[in-house]
């Protein structure tokens, strides 16, 4: 039984799985219950959804892992939070708090046209040959002081 759009709240689940198996190797229901500060039982109900997609497997009682299909899709959202991540905080000059929280929210209603130009933005820009550019340099000082 396959869904062709996750929830914003399933792909949180899959983004704190991916998370977790690229830094621990494996994941457990606690741990994902742990990182997204919410109940077992709330992770238990997430799990069987994202099993009936075919995106992750698990043992009871055991590890999560996540499918081929389920590593391509946790990319994806994973790719598309450290884009937006990075145009906050280093195009914008948002702290990193509020870059991390606000690309949490932003990322589950933004088209994929959007991505793609902020991905290329970015891509722009670090491309540079001489470095980071003096206008977003001016544009951060006048943010930060009032004044470019």
């Amino acid at each position: 039984m396959e869904s062709a759009v996750l929830s914003h709240t399933l792909e949180d689940y899959m983004e704190a799985i991916y998370l977790i198996i690229r830094q621990k190797k494996v994941a457990r229901v606690k741990e994902i219950a742990e990182f997204l500060n919410v109940k077992t039982p709330s992770v238990v109900d997430a799990i069987a959804k994202l099993q009936d997609m075919e995106l992750i497997e698990h043992e009871k009682y055991g590890y999560l892992s996540l499918t081929d299909k389920g590593i391509s899709k946790a990319e994806l959202i994973y790719q598309k939070h450290t884009e937006i991540y990075k145009f906050l905080n280093q195009f914008l000059g948002m702290d990193d708090v509020s870059s991390e929280r606000d690309a949490c929210g932003i990322e589950h209603h933004m088209c994929s046209q959007t991505l793609e130009r902020i991905t290329k933005l970015m891509e722009f820009i670090e491309s540079s040959p001489e470095g980071y550019p003096e206008w977003l340099k001016r544009f951060n000082s006048f943010i930060n002081k009032g004044s470019g």
